[in-house]
């Protein structure tokens, strides 16, 4: 008996939440899983208010004070995640020459679209300018502040990838492994092409002669809600109480999410009309094994954030050390 070394997206699955009730139609679960991410990631920085992580010799911090502050951060995060997904991630300069659309939540025939495109790293740059915005005007420790979001953030990004993995969209790349799922609305090859035809028949695939046929890729969703979302999360909540100065779990977050990212991007599917900055950009199939010197976009955003992240880290202890010094002298 041959086992089918592969899986197919579950048909039941379907970006609309009610995709068979006309009233309902515009509830996506997409937009679901942001309000999910909203709340856990509320419940988290709660959960650390309550341990006193943001309290200070004068005063103790408010549940108002931490709403205000995850609110003006998710806000700023997603203005951010939306215009680098318009600016970066549209070429053409469809965005540029009409940058009111960026926020226009219908299509050309006005059916409501919602915000279809939102970036990490924008989101990632979006909520730290937020963060600073806050903490400016409220007068808090920003390194403080930001040590208790960044513990609460990857809990909320991993409803964010369960969302993606919803709408069936940021699959990875083409693999023979036995996880390896059927995307329906994935980029189909030609069942004539003979390299096609060796790899179904490597996982026991039965293809028509002629036609269109869709190949397992590597639920790369799934890898980020759990890898940038889970295991990052469990990290640094755990160290939450053992951080050795101020701004030590930004930097962790940044510069870990950069390196988990960066790896799981070589499985997954580079944007199409993007393909690769740097390595063999001409030619190279973006959809099959390729050279580790292939490198994303996201790879070289990654790197920038590894980058902050060492910096933050260091400008961290330095100031740590300074202010060390001035409560002994």
């Amino acid at each position: 008996m041959n086992f089918l070394l592969y899986v197919n997206y579950p048909d039941w699955i379907h970006p609309e939440i009610f995709p068979s009730v006309p009233a309902l139609h515009f509830l996506r679960w997409y937009g679901l899983m942001y309000v999910f991410a909203f709340a856990f990631a509320y419940l988290i920085l709660n959960i650390q208010r309550k341990e006193g992580l943001l309290d200070s010799a004068k005063a103790r911090v408010s549940e108002d004070e931490v709403l205000s502050f995850i609110s003006t951060g998710f806000i700023f995060l997603l203005i951010g995640a939306r215009i680098f997904a318009c600016l970066i991630y549209t070429p053409g300069g469809k965005y540029l020459r009409a940058p009111w659309l960026i926020f226009w939540p219908f299509d050309e025939q006005m059916n409501f679209t919602g915000f279809e495109g939102m970036s990490y790293h924008g989101g990632f740059v979006g909520g730290l300018i937020g963060m600073i915005f806050w903490c400016k005007k409220n007068k808090k420790p920003l390194l403080k502040w930001m040590d208790v979001m960044v513990v609460a953030i990857p809990c909320g990004y991993t409803f964010g990838r369960l969302g993606n993995f919803l709408n069936g969209e940021l699959y990875g790349r083409l693999t023979k492994m036995p996880w390896g799922m059927i995307f329906r609305d994935s980029k189909g090859y030609s069942a004539s092409i003979q390299w096609v035809q060796d790899f179904a028949a490597s996982i026991g695939m039965q293809i028509p002669e002629s036609g269109l046929v869709l190949l397992p890729r590597h639920p790369s969703q799934l890898y980020e809600a759990f890898f940038e979302g889970i295991f990052l999360f469990v990290i640094l909540f755990l160290l939450r109480k053992k951080k050795p100065f101020d701004g030590f779990l930004s930097a962790l977050y940044s510069t870990g999410y950069g390196l988990v990212r960066f790896v799981i991007e070589y499985f997954r599917m580079p944007d199409e009309d993007m393909g690769f900055k740097l390595g063999n950009t001409v030619g190279a199939p973006l959809d099959r094994d390729v050279s580790l010197t292939n490198i994303s976009t996201g790879q070289i955003l990654c790197f920038i954030m590894i980058v902050f992240g060492i910096g933050l880290g260091i400008y961290s202890y330095i100031q740590y050390k300074k202010n060390e010094r001035l409560i002994k002298s």
